[in-house]
């Protein structure tokens, strides 16, 4: 299909009269914001400073660019529908916001896969952690998931753009998503379909299995410790990254696997996967996490001193008397 344009039924689904709505845009503002200005200070700390030049800090920088990325393509688009009350969208632009949507998800859900990985050799194989974890397998893995993903998510709107559609375009839900315009299609929809499913099972399906496994091993590992203030200090490095798994995945899950969520109910917990992990990433790992934090500090008097000395300079030079 080229050119038309796919309309959306914002009154039918709730979401022109969802209570307080007023509350819910200061709150997807601020949350945007935030996580903006968080993700890109928390990715600007990285880069400056050389200590944090680690294979797992590469994996934290990777998230927060996926973090803020994802946000980008989600946020905006649900201000722009909620504050303008919009009924429909160019079909080209319903790709393009399907594609960067799977894209940025799933490499979320696939960087948590390697934050797993990473705790898992450190505390399974705390004596091999160096020569296992190096920086070249990181940034393998992290180009593979990038490659990977975008390969899929490309493909899969390749083939939903060579659709036909026989009848309405409307859709009853605020998001563009794969399922509504396969509902929409007519003709042999099988290929996409089997490739939606394949999309479904790598994600979001895998990537939670695969991160409980580690942690049954984490768990096993910690056991056989025999220091308690030992596992505690072992399984307090894990913090920050349960947090974000049980953000990420939780509303997902409880929203596919309970069936009676009324329709406000289904508008929120299909907007939390999207928009929480990426503001609460930047908080868990750089206000509570010691060693950003001491970065920070140091690179604020790094800059404080700068500073300083440039003024002494700038007060040397013009304070000398002018020779004629």
């Amino acid at each position: 299909m080229e050119g038309g344009s796919v309309g959306s039924n914002p009154g039918s689904i709730g979401y022109s009269n969802i209570p307080h709505v007023t509350y819910f845009l200061i709150f997807l503002c601020f949350t945007y914001i935030v996580t903006v200005v968080g993700n890109v200070f928390l990715m600007s700390v990285i880069y400056l400073v050389k200590t944090l030049h680690t294979p797992k800090y590469m994996i934290v920088f990777n998230l927060a660019l996926a973090d803020l990325c994802g946000s980008t393509a989600v946020i905006p688009k649900m201000l722009d529908v909620l504050l303008f009350d919009r009924s429909d969208i160019v079909y080209e632009d319903c790709l393009s916001y399907m594609f960067f949507f799977y894209f940025f998800t799933d490499v979320q859900s696939w960087t948590l896969v390697i934050m797993s990985y990473d705790r898992f050799i450190a505390i399974c194989f705390p004596l091999r952690y160096h020569s296992i974890v190096t920086k070249p397998a990181i940034a393998a893995m992290l180009l593979l998931v990038w490659i990977v993903l975008m390969s899929m998510s490309a493909c899969t709107v390749g083939l939903l753009d060579r659709l036909s559609f026989c009848g309405s375009l409307v859709i009853q839900n605020f998001m563009c998503g794969m399922g509504t315009i396969l509902d929409l299609a007519c003709g042999d929809t099988s290929l996409i379909s089997n490739i939606a499913f394949v999309s479904f099972v790598l994600n979001p399906c895998l990537p939670p299995i695969l991160i409980i496994l580690t942690y049954v091993c984490i768990v096993i590992a910690l056991s056989r410790v025999a220091s308690r203030k030992e596992r505690l200090k072992a399984a307090k490095t894990c913090t920050s990254h349960l947090i974000l798994v049980a953000v990420y995945f939780i509303p997902f899950l409880y929203s596919n696997l309970i069936s009676d969520i009324d329709r406000d109910g289904m508008i929120i917990t299909e907007v939390l996967p999207d928009i929480l992990p990426p503001l609460i990433n930047p908080i868990l790992y750089s206000l509570k996490t010691e060693e950003v934090l001491n970065c920070i500090k140091k690179l604020c008097n790094n800059i404080l001193s700068n500073i300083t000395m440039s003024k002494k300079v700038f007060t040397a030079i013009f304070s000398q008397p002018m020779k004629i």
